[in-house]
């Protein structure tokens, strides 16, 4: 079984989010839509999951230029990041060093599909080369692994990914300096950790990616941030989980703290395909 977290450039046209929901079907575990990335990330696993990835591709391609996008997130096409993620029978994902036969296969069969019926490059990334690798070096020292070697004239490109999971997650920041975001973002980017500091509506953002959320979660994260930003004279304003977290990442949190953490079992992967029957 299989988990594909698609990340695609529109995150503010409500319509059209919700045609893309209902191209999904019974697939979609979860939606998550922001309108100052102009992304939405959606959330799909289960036995109908390829068909549905392919689906949501179709009408993003189909409805999504890049040439009027504006978001403050990095894109590299209208159906940016297309990552499959291994799941054991029980719904839990791929921990790092976990077996990804099944995901790389699905990635290989996505990129192939998406050049052929949707004209898109597709720019592979896992465990050959990162995601941040393919943003960097895309059209110049990388040609694509499958499709045109330019550009789609509306929607870009695909970055199809296999890997294990990973955990979304934004802090806000009492401050509109994006400076300050920046320098913070930089200070706990690591091996474990991935970030960007954004300028947001209201603020600024601490965007996350942990990369190995069993060994670095939202709490010790979160505290870290919170300490370093403390010595600059700033406060994190809210947390924001970004799609669904594992459920072992989630009960690892004291449960106390699981609300300011923007955490709850109920947003787990493994929660959300019970609740689909898959």
């Amino acid at each position: 079984m299989l988990e594909c977290v698609v990340n695609l450039s529109e995150g503010a046209d409500r319509s059209l989010l919700d045609a893309l929901a209902q191209h999904a079907g019974p697939a979609l575990l979860d939606l998550h839509a922001d309108p100052d990335h102009n992304r939405s990330v959606f959330t799909l696993a289960g036995p109908s999951v390829e068909a549905a990835v392919r689906a949501l591709a179709t009408l993003a391609t189909e409805r999504i230029d890049l040439s009027r996008h504006g978001g403050v997130h990095p894109r590299l096409g209208a159906v940016d990041v297309v990552p499959f993620v291994p799941l054991a029978h029980d719904g839990a994902p791929a921990r790092p060093g976990d077996d990804l036969s099944e995901a790389l296969a699905a990635r290989q069969r996505f990129a192939q599909w998406a050049a052929a019926e949707l004209g898109l490059p597709c720019f592979l990334y896992g465990p050959e080369r990162s995601l941040p690798e393919v943003r960097r070096h895309a059209f110049t020292d990388l040609v694509p692994d499958t499709g045109p070697p330019r550009p789609h004239p509306s929607a870009g490109a695909c970055a199809v990914g296999a890997r294990p999971a990973l955990v979304a997650y934004n802090l806000w920041l009492d401050t509109e300096e994006l400076s300050s975001a920046r320098a913070l973002a930089a200070a706990v980017r690591g091996a474990e950790v991935r970030t960007l500091g954004l300028a947001v509506s209201g603020g600024t953002q601490v965007s996350c990616n942990l990369l190995d959320p069993w060994t670095t979660g939202p709490a010790r994260l979160y505290d870290v941030v919170a300490g370093r930003a403390a010595d600059m004279g700033i406060r994190i304003s809210r947390a924001e989980l970004v799609g669904l977290a594992p459920r072992s990442v989630v009960e690892a949190e004291p449960a106390e703290r699981l609300a300011d953490l923007d955490l709850s079992v109920d947003r787990t992967i493994e929660a959300r395909l019970a609740l689909s029957g898959g």
